[in-house]
C-alpha cells in the first residue's frame, strides 16, 4: 500500500518566499535589488499572483542558497494542488452521473474497487473509462450509443454496454497475440470446431483463447451485464480483432455459434465497423455472418443430408454430431432454430454454462 497525502488547500510559492525573506531580514525592495527583478515582480509573486518561473528560481537561488528546483518544486506543488482542489470542485457537480452506471455489477465483478467517497468513485469510474471527466463520454462512446439505440430490445442502457465492451477492452490488452492473418485464423476453425464437445468451460475456454491468440485474435469472456442484450460483440484494437463472448444465453448452441458469428465479421468484413450480435436489426452483414456460422459449424451439404431423416432421435442427432466431430448441443440448436424440431425437445442433449465468481 501506498500513502498519498493530498491537501484540501494549497500552498502558494509566494508564502514560502515571504517567511525566507523574513528569516533574512529581507524586504522587497532588497530582494528586487539582488535579483535584478522589478519590485512589481517580488510583489505579485510574494501575493501569490505570478508564478515563479524558472528563470525566477535560477535567481532566488545564490540569494536564499536554495537550488533552482527547491522554488519549481513549491511552483509545481502549488499548481497541481491548485488543479487538483479545482478538478475536485468540479467533479463534486457530476457526482449524479454515478447514478447511469451499472456500478453494483461493475463492481461485483471487481472491474472496479468500490469507494465510500462519491467522488473517489466517480474518478475511479472515469479512469475506468479514460476519460477525464464525464462530459467526455459521449464523445468517446458516441458511436456506440447510436448503434444501441437501434436495437429493438427492451430496457436496455449504453451505459451497461459501454462498460461491458470497455472491459473487453481492458482484458484484451492482457493477451498476447501474434500477428493477425486471415488464412492461419480460418485454418484454425476445425481445431475450435472440435472443442465444442468439451464441456467443461475451464478446458475449453482456454484452449480457444491460446488457438486464437496463435492466429492474432484475442478472444475475451465476460459476463452480461443486465440491460445489454448482447451474446458478443466483435471490434479491433490496433491491427488485433477482439471477439467478445457473454454467454447470454448460457448453452454451447448459442455460445459456438456466437463465436464463429463474430468470427465471420472477422474474415469477412473490414475494421472499421463495431458489430455486436444480437443487439441490433439483421443487415447484409449480420446474415453474411450467420451464414458464416451455420456452415462453419455444420456444412451445408451435410446438413441437407440430416434433413432426409423424417425422424429425429437423441441417437440419430448424437451419431451425426460425432461423425463432424462437433457437440449434439449444437445440432439440436440449428434443428430447433430452422423449426425441424420444436424448442422444447432434445434439450437435455446441450451443454450449459454459468458464471461464477471468483
Amino acid at each position: 500500500m501506498v500513502n498519498e497525502y493530498r491537501p484540501d488547500y494549497a500552498v502558494p510559492p509566494g508564502e514560502i518566499l515571504a517567511e525566507e525573506m523574513e528569516a533574512k531580514q529581507l524586504s522587497q525592495s532588497d530582494l528586487a535589488d539582488r535579483t535584478g527583478l522589478s519590485r512589481k515582480t517580488i510583489n505579485e509573486i510574494v501575493n501569490g499572483k505570478a508564478p515563479i518561473s524558472p528563470e525566477t528560481a535560477l535567481k532566488f537561488e545564490p540569494v536564499f542558497r536554495q537550488p533552482a528546483r527547491y522554488w519549481m518544486n513549491l511552483e509545481r506543488n502549488y499548481q497541481e494542488t491548485l488543479a487538483r482542489l479545482q478538478e475536485q470542485a468540479a467533479l463534486e457537480q457530476h457526482v449524479t452521473w454515478l447514478d447511469t452506471q451499472p456500478l453494483k455489477e461493475m463492481i461485483g465483478w471487481g472491474w472496479i474497487e468500490k469507494k465510500s467517497d462519491p467522488v473517489e468513485q466517480l474518478r475511479d469510474l472515469l479512469t475506468f473509462y479514460s476519460i477525464s471527466n464525464p462530459n467526455q463520454w459521449g464523445k468517446v462512446w458516441s458511436n456506440l450509443a447510436v448503434a444501441y439505440r437501434k436495437a429493438n430490445i427492451a430496457e436496455t442502457s449504453p451505459f451497461a454496454i459501454s462498460a461491458w465492451l470497455r472491459q473487453g477492452q481492458l482484458e484484451a490488452t492482457k493477451i498476447s497475440c501474434k500477428t493477425y492473418s486471415k488464412d492461419s485464423f480460418a485454418e484454425s476453425f476445425s481445431e475450435i470446431r472440435g472443442f465444442t464437445r468439451e464441456a467443461d468451460p475451464k478446458i475449453f475456454v482456454r484452449k480457444l483463447i491460446d488457438v486464437c491468440a496463435m492466429n492474432g485474435v484475442a478472444v475475451v469472456f465476460l459476463p452480461e451485464l443486465k440491460k445489454t442484450g448482447i451474446c458478443g460483440a466483435t471490434y479491433w484494437q490496433g491491427d488485433t480483432p477482439v471477439i467478445q463472448l457473454s454467454l447470454r444465453y448460457k448453452s454451447d448452441d448459442h455460445l459456438w455459434f456466437t463465436f464463429f458469428h463474430e468470427a465471420g465479421h472477422i474474415v469477412l468484413h473490414g475494421k472499421k465497423e463495431l458489430f455486436l450480435e444480437g443487439n441490433r436489426p439483421d443487415n447484409n452483414k449480420e446474415q453474411e455472418a450467420n451464414d458464416f456460422a451455420a456452415r462453419s459449424l455444420i456444412p451445408k451439404d451435410k446438413y441437407s443430408e440430416l434433413l432426409i431423416i423424417s425422424h429425429f432421435s437423441e441417437s440419430v442427432i448424437v451419431s451425426f454430431a460425432e461423425s463432424l466431430g462437433i457437440a449434439p448441443g449444437i445440432v439440436v440448436g440449428r434443428l430447433q432454430h430452422d423449426q425441424m424440431v420444436p424448442y422444447t425437445h432434445f434439450n437435455a442433449l446441450k451443454n450449459r454454462f454459468v458464471w461464477t465468481r471468483n
